[in-house]
């Protein structure tokens, strides 16, 4: 039984079953944003300009983007393309033929905070290594979230992360994680991608968070460039990542932001 309103573990708040609904009209916006966005990834499109089809398509809906203005950030979404991590600004640079890149949007619907990220992929299909790349960070993706039950604990999902994506030959980025939301964009835990199994708080019934494994080719250093936003791969390596928002029910995980047209993965033809 989920516990009284506003009630925390470890400082991670246990959310009401009436909030699920809350979290799936949030999560649900947020993934139709990047259904739609898919069709504008293209050759020798800006991602300054995906930005601007993203605000308007949050604005048109009602809702609010969490971004724009969260610590200075004047975006409704970061783009990430090629050996950028995370947090990438949209400019005017234009896309070239084979760049995959994450699109990361946040909306706020109703007070309650929908987060998820997908890569994309400009001219169609991508390349060998990218295409393994972005098929490992989604299923490391996938794997974490079938760690989520009641019982488990955060180092579960992160070692089931780590080891899938290390049994590849890839790097976890260590330097970057998942977080709590649900009326706050960001609020504990930090939910690492990598650990050992059993440690870390317990997971429980209410608990809501993001799971958003970024992975590299290369080695699993970043650094942050001069913006104070921009992450990239230390070695130029190429980087992917896939974010979902979670909720722990009482028997498992419930999804928020999956894609009702199922578009969430692979993105090419």
């Amino acid at each position: 039984m989920i516990g009284k309103s506003g009630q925390t573990r470890d400082g991670i708040r246990i959310h009401q079953e009436v909030d699920f609904a809350g979290m799936h009209k949030a999560g649900a916006l947020a993934s139709k944003i990047l259904d739609d966005i898919a069709e504008h990834v293209f050759v020798g499109q800006t991602t300054g300009e995906l930005d601007r089809l993203i605000e308007a398509m949050v604005n048109d809906a009602g809702a609010k983007s969490a971004t724009i203005g969260y610590r200075g950030y004047q975006h409704a979404s970061c783009i990430s393309v090629n050996h950028v991590v995370c947090h990438g600004i949209p400019s005017d640079k234009k896309l070239k033929d084979g760049d995959i890149l994450n699109i990361d949007v946040t909306v706020i619907v109703d007070g309650w905070f929908g987060d998820t990220s997908r890569m994309y992929v400009a001219g169609g299909k991508p390349n060998r290594k990218a295409e393994r790349l972005i098929q490992v960070t989604h299923d490391a993706l996938m794997i974490g979230i079938e760690a989520v039950k009641p019982g488990n604990t955060f180092g579960d999902i992160g070692h089931a992360i780590q080891s899938f994506v290390e049994g590849h030959r890839m790097s976890v980025v260590r330097d970057f994680c998942g977080h709590g939301l649900g009326r706050v964009f960001h609020s504990p835990p930090n939910v690492l991608h990598y650990g050992r199994a059993g440690t870390g708080a317990v997971l429980e019934e209410g608990m809501f968070f993001t799971i958003e494994p970024m992975v590299n080719l290369g080695r699993a250093e970043t650094k942050v460039l001069a913006d104070d936003w921009t992450a990239v791969t230390r070695d130029k390596s190429l980087s992917a990542q896939f974010e979902h928002s979670v909720g722990v029910t009482a028997t498992g995980v419930e999804i928020f932001t999956l894609s009702a047209a199922n578009k969430y993965h692979p993105t090419w033809g």
